[in-house]
């Protein structure tokens, strides 16, 4: 497994073991959603990582971007509530990776916004983290 995919896999468990994530979203967070799922929902967005190294040790930061989907016709309040949850759940969040250490993990940007197609609600919640690279 590659540091990114043991990063996601952490991040996922986390959200999906969150009460208060789970209350608004329930399970649904995914890589790729289904073509047939209603809003709401969390997807993985877009993911990068500059090198990070340290004397002899090597590491990036990582960002992850997630996406939240709401149709809700509230204005902007669920996915807000939704982002909200997420990041209560993800800041300052520890968690054991299964390549590398994680060090810190923190949300770095949340916004809320209309989509362009003119009913649903978009949120964008950045993660960045810290990690210690494996070395062979």
């Amino acid at each position: 497994m590659s540091t990114s995919n043991a990063l996601q896999t952490l991040i996922f468990n986390l959200l999906v073991g969150d009460a208060g994530v789970g209350a608004l979203v329930g399970d649904k967070i995914y890589d790729r959603p289904p073509a047939t799922v209603a809003a709401p929902y969390v997807t993985f967005g877009a993911s990068d990582y500059v090198p990070d190294d340290h004397e002899c040790i090597d590491g990036r930061v990582e960002t992850i971007q997630l996406d939240v989907w709401s149709e809700a016709r509230d204005g902007k309040r669920e996915a807000k509530a939704i982002v909200d949850a997420i990041r209560n759940c993800l800041h300052d969040a520890t968690g054991n990776l299964t390549v590398g250490a994680l060090v810190t993990m923190r949300v770095a940007l949340a916004r809320v916004f209309d989509d362009p197609d003119g009913r649903t609600t978009h949120g964008v919640i950045q993660i960045e983290a810290e990690i210690e690279e494996e070395t062979a």
